[in-house]
């Protein structure tokens, strides 16, 4: 029987129960889980916010997560340059962004290559930038 390859990638900059709740449920529906890592640039790029945790001290933490089966750095925001070196079977994201025109196009790109997008719970209440604000007040 194929082993089922899941891919999420998230920056995990402050991790926090939001996501250990997405690579738990992500974990629960494939064998083998692929975590990848945003890069500072690419947060920079696409959250216009700097990481407060260095990468690869966020890499540390993702890979130590028992629901995690690899870890890798992510520099793009397009997961069909990372299936191509990963060849995974799901992708996992939070269901905050479907139906977002990004996420629209990747679900179409990725149905191209047999791959099934699936939309995990976000974790109301707990994010980065919640934790950002909160540390600011101190």
């Amino acid at each position: 029987m194929k082993k089922i390859i899941g891919f999420t990638a998230g920056a995990f900059d402050m991790f926090h129960v939001g996501h250990l709740n997405l690579l738990k449920n992500a974990r629960a529906r494939c064998d083998y889980l692929i975590a990848g890592v945003n890069t500072d640039d690419l947060i920079a790029a696409y959250k216009n916010k700097h990481a407060i945790v260095s990468l690869e001290e966020r890499m540390q933490i993702v890979g130590a997560v028992k629901y995690v089966d690899e870890v890798i750095a992510v520099d793009t925001l397009d997961k069909e340059v990372i299936w191509e070196k990963k060849k995974f079977d799901i992708v996992f994201i939070g269901d905050d962004w479907k139906g977002s025109e990004r996420w629209n196009e990747t679900e179409q790109v990725m149905k191209e290559h047999n791959v099934e997008v699936v939309y995990l719970p976000y974790t109301v209440g707990t994010t980065s930038t919640v934790l950002r604000e909160k540390l600011l007040m101190l």
